[in-house]
């Protein structure tokens, strides 16, 4: 049986390794994370999709590819977080 606090996604996977939490990236490290972002590009694209899905036009194909563009924001989310942390330790805040 799996157990209530389990983890049910594989962001709440990747949280419990990278620990947004605990700094322990390398102040210039944190900071390159925090450069990181969609393109352009890809931010119409995600919209673009997300206003399909908000009026029930995607198809399964679609779909899954929305879902992967979350996955990954949500991974970088986490990542950021963490680097952060990292650096509002090592300014002592």
């Amino acid at each position: 049986m799996i157990s209530p606090s389990a983890p049910t996604s594989e962001i709440e996977i990747l949280a419990q390794m990278v620990g947004p939490e605990e700094p322990a990236f390398t102040a210039e490290f944190a900071r390159w994370i925090l450069t990181l972002h969609f393109t352009d590009e890809t931010q119409h694209r995600i919209r673009n999709l997300l206003e399909d899905n908000n009026q029930g036009n995607l198809d399964e194909s679609a779909r899954k590819s929305l879902d992967k563009y979350l996955r990954v924001g949500q991974f970088i989310d986490l990542l950021q977080a963490k680097a952060r942390v990292t650096l509002n330790e090592a300014a002592g805040t």
